[in-house]
């Protein structure tokens, strides 16, 4: 074991057993004999050493006179206790020590002869200013809390780290000053209070070896290991997951403990280094206070408010301490600060950065209504606690950003879970390579030998329902302004009013034909344009006037113009898309359990998907095609309920909307590609592109030799190519009539040959709509899911 000595302190250590001899005299005169007779013994041994009284100055006397020490302290250190206690001599806060109890011994020698034993983060300017500290306390009487938990990490024979407690014994020592120690006044002893970090005014004030520190102290160690995992415990306490949250009134349990401080206060904020402020997180909102930010969310750290008071704490990262908030006040030019915290009874207080590798994170705040009782000395408790705070704020922080990219990733990227694998490997090779100076190219994201499924439900007519919802509402305002004209009372405006009347009733007219593309933007502008300045402009009856009002109340605040039917037929239209893409999701998740397989969905009138199968989407894990062929069977059991629900839905529904479902049938394998520029996956190559031209022409195809489209309400059309993709799904077709999902009708044909595309043919099959009258849902409740 080695010793680490200080070497500059305000003391001259004399290690000195005067007290323990005057003990031993007094024994020695007692009736009591064993007592006495002990007690001259070791006098008469004593004797031969005077410095044992006067002081030992030279510590290798100690070595010389070990056991002759350990029979002086026999009373101090009993024997039944040696294998119990963690005990021995010292010098306080010095790495020096002596006269181990058993315990002790086995600790050190576990440690091993090159361990150095030292009190835990301790250096030589905090050692010179805590004994002066002591001087301050014992000498001066000040009332100063001066004292942190000291610490020895020490490891044991396996080379765990334990961590053991130091208590202090100074029972037996006694503080002289010396000729040369200065004397101190009340007001050289409170300019070292505000300046715990100023080594040079405190050394000014105590010079080196100006007094004498005369005897020896006691150690006592307890294995303080369990204390130090609450404390990890306690780190916890500020989760960054709002439900784990600790309250206000746990954290300012802990720090009171610390501080020791009764009226103790502890506030929090966060430094938005991207923005330059100082914010509440939300998640913290009360639960953890502010007395920088009492009311506001956030506020500029560049603001009046803070001052120059800030500049040590922004720029240097050192605390801002404020022992004396109205002397503070008279002092300082940044009144304001002084003034906010004063208006809340604060009278004394630590304002302290949370760093990370040199970035400010955040601020930790304690406040008290008593002056003094927060200064540069107890502040420096802190550095307990800000390693937590640290952590803290950065599993916060890690924690925000990690939500924001789950939420860019869920809400605007379609990299599904099965895919994000090659994503992230790709990924990691950039940043293995990226401290080379060459820059890193990006290979393309390919999956080869992939077997595509696609599958549709569409609303059937969609289209022709939304035109007529638009003309509908049209119709509506037209004939509305045309009513609110007929009762306008007759002024200069007259002539000017017929001729718009005429212009209404033309357009309404124009309705009764079909739909152009740009009728009802043509409508709005002429509406917006020539009508809506009369109604302003003119003087109306009290009929008119309520009309008017009805109109104005009736109009859409985006487009300008009705939207009555156009809403019901939207909220029809989202109600669908979401009922059946939630069954899709919720079903997709069993479906991965079959095999790990590419998937994405898409909402227009109606919901498409497709998915992507095979070895090189999940290389981990052996394919075979049974897992396409049992994808397959998945695919139309979820298509039927997925009609099922729509059946369900559609008596609820302000519009009758049919939906149609079909299936492509692909079986070549194709590769798929993730196009950088377009954030998504396509097929790849000039051959996989027929499979992509096939999907977009099927579902407007027809019957071969026929008007009649492949498509028809509450049945699924099945298109393939091959014979064998027809057996196979007329097994399964089998089975679902079995399962009585299915009718027994099974309808097969060929299709209508398409651009680039023909030879392909159909089966279609009705789904069984039993739904019982219990299941039904009213349009009001479909509604208030929608919100």
């Amino acid at each position: 074991m080695k010793y680490h000595l200080f070497n500059e302190s305000p003391f001259k250590t004399l290690i000195s057993f005067h007290k323990i001899i005057e003990v031993l005299e007094q024994i020695a005169q007692s009736d009591i004999d064993y007592r006495s007779n002990y007690a001259k013994a070791l006098l008469k041994e004593v004797e031969n050493f005077p410095e044992f009284r006067t002081g030992i100055e030279d510590f290798s006397v100690i070595k010389k006179n070990e056991t002759l020490i350990s029979h002086l302290l026999a009373d101090l250190f009993p024997t039944a206790l040696t294998n119990n206690e963690i005990k021995a001599v010292t010098v306080p806060f010095q790495n020096f020590t002596f006269n181990y109890t058993e315990r002790f011994k086995k600790i050190l020698k576990d440690a091993g002869t090159n361990f150095d034993v030292t009190i835990r983060d301790f250096d030589e300017q905090e050692f010179y200013i805590t004994n002066c500290c002591l001087i301050l306390g014992v000498y001066y009487k000040q009332n100063i809390d001066f004292n942190k938990p000291f610490f020895y990490d020490i490891p044991d024979a396996n080379g765990i780290i334990n961590h053991y407690r130091i208590l202090y014994n100074a029972d037996f020592m006694e503080i002289i000053p010396s000729d040369n120690a200065p004397k101190l006044t009340q007001e050289d002893i409170d300019l070292l209070i505000d300046n715990y970090d100023d080594i040079a005014l405190w050394k000014e004030k105590f010079p080196v070896g100006s007094w004498t520190l005369k005897g020896f102290g006691i150690i006592v160690l307890f294995d303080a290991t369990t204390e130090n995992a609450i404390s990890n415990f306690k780190s916890n306490l500020l989760k960054s997951d709002a439900k784990t949250v600790a309250t206000d009134e746990i954290i300012t349990s802990i720090f009171k403990s610390i501080f020791k401080v009764p009226n103790l206060k502890v506030g929090f904020i966060i430094y938005n280094p991207e923005e330059e402020k100082f914010i509440r997180p939300m998640k913290f909102e009360n639960k953890l206070q502010s007395f920088l930010l009492s009311k506001d969310q956030e506020i500029d750290c560049k603001n009046a408010f803070f001052g120059c008071s800030f500049e040590n704490l922004l720029s240097k990262k050192e605390p801002l301490v404020i022992s004396n908030v109205k002397k503070f006040i008279e002092e300082s030019e940044n009144k304001k600060l002084g003034e906010h915290l004063l208006k809340q009874n604060i009278n004394s207080c630590v304002f302290a950065p949370i760093i990370k590798d040199g970035h400010l994170l955040g601020v930790v705040e304690l406040v008290s209504s008593d002056p003094r009782v927060l200064n540069t000395i107890n502040a420096n408790k802190l550095n307990l606690v800000i390693p937590y705070l640290v952590d803290t704020i950065e599993r916060y922080n890690i924690d925000m950003q990690h939500q924001i990219e789950a939420v860019i990733q869920r809400e605007y990227t379609t990299i599904h879970p099965s895919v994000y694998w090659k994503f992230r490997k790709e990924s990691e090779k950039y940043f293995q390579n990226s401290n080379q100076t060459k820059d890193y190219i990006f290979k393309e994201i390919v999956f080869k030998e992939v077997f595509p499924l696609y599958g549709q439900i569409d609303i059937k007519g969609s289209s022709e329902h939304r035109n007529e919802t638009v003309k509908c509402d049209l119709k509506n305002q037209l004939e509305m302004l045309l009513e609110i004209f007929e009762n306008q009372k007759e002024n200069s405006n007259l002539i000017l009013l017929e001729q718009r009347k005429f212009e209404l009733h033309s357009l309404l007219e124009e309705l009764d034909s079909p739909l152009k593309a740009d009728s009802e933007q043509h409508i709005q502008r002429y509406i917006e344009d020539e009508i809506h300045p009369i109604l302003k402009n003119t003087k109306s009856n009290s009929k008119a006037e309520k009309l008017e009002q009805k109109y104005f109340e009736s109009l859409d605040e985006k487009t300008g113009l009705f939207y009555q039917e156009r809403k019901k037929f939207d909220n029809a239209m989202s109600i669908i898309n979401k009922k059946l893409a939630a069954i899709l999701d919720k079903k997709q998740i069993e479906a991965q359990q079959i095999y790990p397989h590419y998937y994405e969905r898409f909402k227009t009138d109606g919901v498409e998907h497709n998915l992507y199968i095979g070895a090189s989407i999940a290389p981990t894990k052996p394919f075979d095609v049974m897992y396409l062929h049992n994808l397959r069977l998945w695919q139309l059991q979820t298509l039927c309920e997925m009609e099922l629900e729509h059946h369900q839905l559609k008596t609820s529904l302000p519009y009758d909307l049919d939906v149609t479902s079909l299936i492509l049938v692909f079986s070549s394998p194709i590769s798929i590609r993730f196009r950088m520029d377009e954030k998504r996956f396509d097929v790849d190559g000039t051959y996989n592109a027929r499979y992509e031209v096939v999907k977009k022409r099927i579902d407007k195809a027809h019957i071969k030799d026929s008007k009649e489209r492949i498509t028809e309400k509450e049945k699924i059309t099945i298109v393939y190519s091959h014979n064998s993709e027809e057996a196979e799904y007329l097994k399964y077709i089998k089975y679902l009539q079995f399962k009585k999902i299915l009718e027994p009708q099974i309808e097969q044909f060929e299709v209508e040959d398409l651009q680039g595309v023909s030879g392909l043919r159909a089966i279609r099959v009705k789904v069984v709509n039993n739904v019982p009258a219990a299941l039904k849902i009213t349009y009001q409740d479909l509604l208030d899911e929608l919100k």
